[in-house]
């Protein structure tokens, strides 16, 4: 594949974001021509063959950007490749068993005929956005739950599937 993959994110406290940069490295150390962006700031999906979108599981429902990136985009998505990542569990539960998406997320990757889906581990901790979220850094249940092994082999599947057969 010779255009550049867009990966593009929603992200509230910064753990989507990373693991978008983290996909975007591996691809590009796959040879492929890579730009990760923050969702909110893509405006036009001409110059990208193929797209990876995450985003942030906040109560059930991908991160606000996110979901206004596929509904604003949805035309343009159908018409390439796509991949779709969320993030969000704060325990193991993600790297021991695969996890659906969830009712929104599901919807979007049927109407862009996404070619898969994947639910990584979340990461809550330290100084933190919203008042949930700080609730749950304060009581003890956040962490990083990133599994990056899982998401580099993730990554060299998207990349190995643009490449096409025999590369």
């Amino acid at each position: 594949m010779d255009e550049t993959v867009l990966v593009t994110y929603g992200s509230t406290n910064g753990s989507t974001a990373e693991i978008a940069e983290h996909v975007g490295a591996v691809l590009s150390k796959e040879g492929l021509t890579v730009d990760v962006r923050p969702a909110a700031q893509v405006t036009d999906l001409a110059p990208y063959g193929a797209v990876v979108l995450g985003g942030g599981l906040y109560g059930g429902r991908w991160q606000r950007d996110a979901r206004r990136f596929a509904r604003r985009h949805g035309r343009a998505l159908a018409e390439r490749p796509v991949w779709l990542f969320s993030s969000g569990p704060l325990d193991p539960s993600a790297s021991e068993r695969e996890i659906p998406p969830t009712g929104g997320v599901q919807r979007v990757a049927n109407r862009v005929d996404a070619r898969g889906h994947i639910t990584f581990g979340g990461r809550l901790e330290g100084e933190v956005k919203g008042r949930i979220a700080r609730m749950i850094v304060k009581s003890g249940k956040g962490g990083d739950f990133r599994d990056f092994e899982q998401i580099s082999t993730w990554a060299a599947t998207v990349a190995q599937d643009l490449r096409g057969p025999g590369t």
